[in-house]
């Protein structure tokens, strides 16, 4: 049946992360948007850690946030705790991430989305996706109902066909006790979407009566908090400490003793899980070189005794899991709230995806999130607002909007997956990044909030103010080296007590920002016209001066990268038929489908030998083309 009044121009499949990014974005765009969850107490629930932010996934969460997303404001409004990480590293890698009162943060976001003008909140599970011709038509849910719609944006995260497993007890399940979706993969096949299989686990919560934390070392918040969005201008709360305590060699031994009862090592998980997070089973038989490993107790909110135990993610058996907890300094008399589960789930290749998260196989189909294949909250809201905008762009009969790798993270990110594929749930981490000193997290608003813009996501109130901001930093870049000071014996006994060498010439001000021992607000002595700027146009002003020369070096590479990113591959151009390439090449090629030579070039299995190759060919079709059209006109 279909629904009465139920036509939409866009139907969201799971309101998570991803899916509550994408719903906001689309409605936003004045698209009319129907969100669909399998439990409204679900919405922007976090199944996994109480938190938001890290290395890597701060940059997300500010670019997400610069675009004209929601997760910066959430959890701005819902933290208990925040810090910058790699602080005594360059400001490159510097990452905020903020502890949420994970209930706040769910309740924000489903308040946000319930008043959000064009979209519908709906519990409903999402049973078929109906496609004719190869294009999106509409949504079919648990009741029978049918919801025509234009587009469609998957969601679904760790729910699709989810297999909660503790042991050797396994069972049909979502995240968090709620129920999985068991029918909309066999949909998604039947549509030609190939799907795979992955795992992800989660670390039991604890209750924090039974916690000594005088055994443990406190972990504070920073003093000054800094925010994840840019239109908040201070936070004040007072924090909730962290603690910090440790594995022992007696956990150890009972993790060792174990073994054969842990499910990932008798082959019962069939899921791959990640890399870069794993269980603490996996820690030890990897790293059996190391003593300890480090356990922090993470708080989940100011209303539960819930406690979430950040390292210790596990999918033993319970009563194992249970003494091994034990072990550990100020967890003696530990109890268990939540055991600790592994969940297997299906998600699709996202090879099979453009670059603007549409689907190849289906038009109008757009997917983000963990069905993508990558992991964290963070991950999945960034590509849930760009599956968001992009929807609304389709339909709008827009150009997509693609972040490439040299404007954001998110443009890394979805690069990575839809270009070189994934055998593992991908995590954001700096180290992805070839051009990380110019996507820092500060600048984020710089790179990306005039897309954000254009696109419709960012008022003319909020791009105002930041046309301002950036005009107060290029102004004060400027004054900086038009300031001199003289090298005066007062002047080099301040220096000497700032621990610089002296100045010898009349020298800017902006050179002596420039050493690496002077800080901008350090000048002050010598600056008497100094103007009254707030701190995050001081932070870009001292990091754009200081980081000059590498910032221009890295603006080179990417003039190199954009050239092969604007040497296009017309869509139907076949690489079977191009003389020269390899077979596993032209395999890759194939499947890919690359748009430029800059995305070919990052294809794993294609050479440098390859792309010599293609660029021959496209410069001799260009050519030809080129003649036919000169005779042509000469006709």
């Amino acid at each position: 049946m279909t629904y009465p009044g139920g036509d939409y121009d866009i139907v969201v499949i799971g309101a998570g992360h991803a899916g509550s990014e994408a719903a906001l974005a689309s409605a936003r765009l004045g698209l009319k948007t129907l969100l669909l969850t399998i439990n409204l107490d679900s919405v922007a629930m976090m199944p996994c850690n109480p938190s938001i932010g890290g290395t890597g996934k701060g940059h997300l969460v500010r670019e997400i946030d610069a675009l004209g997303g929601e997760m910066g404001k959430n959890i701005d409004a819902t933290m208990i705790q925040c810090k910058m990480l790699n602080t005594a590293k360059g400001p490159a890698v510097h990452s905020l991430r903020a502890q949420a009162d994970k209930k706040a943060y769910q309740f924000r976001m489903k308040q946000v989305i319930e008043n959000q003008e064009n979209l519908l909140l709906k519990q409903q599970e999402a049973t078929e996706i109906l496609v004719e011709n190869g294009k999106i038509t509409g949504v079919m849910v648990n009741t029978g109902a049918v919801y025509p719609c234009k587009a469609a944006i998957i969601c679904s995260g760790t729910y699709l066909k989810g297999r909660i497993i503790i042991g050797d007890v396994q069972y049909d399940g979502g995240p968090n006790g709620l129920f999985p979706a068991m029918h909309l993969s066999d949909s998604l096949e039947r549509n030609g979407i190939e799907l795979q299989r992955f795992k992800t686990g989660t670390p039991a919560r604890v209750d924090a009566k039974t916690l000594d934390y005088s055994k443990m070392t406190i972990q504070e918040g920073d003093e000054h908090i800094v925010p994840f969005s840019f239109e908040t201008d201070k936070i004040e709360i007072k924090q909730v400490p962290c603690y910090l305590t440790y594995t022992n060699e007696e956990t150890h031994r009972i993790i060792n003793e174990n073994l054969e009862r842990s499910p990932l090592f008798t082959g019962d998980v069939v899921g791959i899980g990640p890399r870069y997070c794993p269980s603490i089973e996996t820690k030890v038989m990897r790293f059996h070189d190391k003593d300890r490993h480090q356990i922090f107790m993470e708080p989940e909110g100011l209303k539960t005794n819930e406690v979430y135990v950040q390292g210790m993610s596990s999918c033993l058996p319970e009563d194992v899991q249970i003494a091994l907890y034990r072990t550990v300094a100020g967890m003696e008399k530990v109890e268990f709230m939540r055991s600790a589960y592994a969940i297997e789930y299906d998600c699709i290749h996202p090879t099979r995806l453009k670059a603007s998260l549409e689907s190849k196989e289906v038009e109008g189909l757009f997917f983000a999130g963990q069905i993508n294949g990558t992991s964290g909250y963070e991950e999945a809201g960034a590509q849930g607002l760009i599956a968001g905008i992009n929807a609304g762009q389709y339909l709008l009969g827009k150009q997509p909007v693609i972040i490439d790798r040299s404007e954001g993270y998110i443009g890394v990110l979805i690069d990575d997956i839809i270009t070189k594929g994934i055998d593992e749930p991908y995590r954001m981490m700096t180290s992805r990044s070839e051009y990380r000193l110019l996507l820092r997290q500060d600048n984020a608003d710089l790179r990306l909030t005039p897309i954000g813009h254009r696109v419709g996501l960012i008022s003319d109130k909020r791009y105002g103010n930041f046309l301002e901001k950036k005009a107060a930093i290029e102004m004060e870049i400027k004054r900086l080296d038009e300031v001199l000071v003289k090298a005066s014996p007062e002047n080099n006994a301040i220096m000497r007590e700032l621990g610089s060498s002296e100045i010898r010439h009349g020298t800017s001000l902006g050179e002596l920002i420039r050493r690496p021992e002077i800080k901008y607000l350090q000048t002050g002595t010598f600056d008497s016209e100094r103007p009254s700027l707030h701190w995050s146009v001081v932070e870009q002003v001292e990091v754009q001066i200081k980081y000059e020369g590498y910032i221009k070096k890295q603006l080179a590479q990417v003039e190199q990268f954009k050239k092969l990113e604007n040497k296009r591959i017309p869509k139907d151009f076949d690489f079977a038929e191009t003389g020269g390439l390899r077979i596993e090449a032209i395999e890759k090629l194939q499947e890919i489908k690359p748009t430029s030579i800059g995305q070919a070039s990052r294809i794993s299995g294609v050479s440098p030998a390859d792309i010599s190759v293609l660029l021959i060919v496209l410069e001799q079709r260009r050519r030809k083309m080129g003649t036919e059209k000169e005779e042509s006109e000469n006709e």
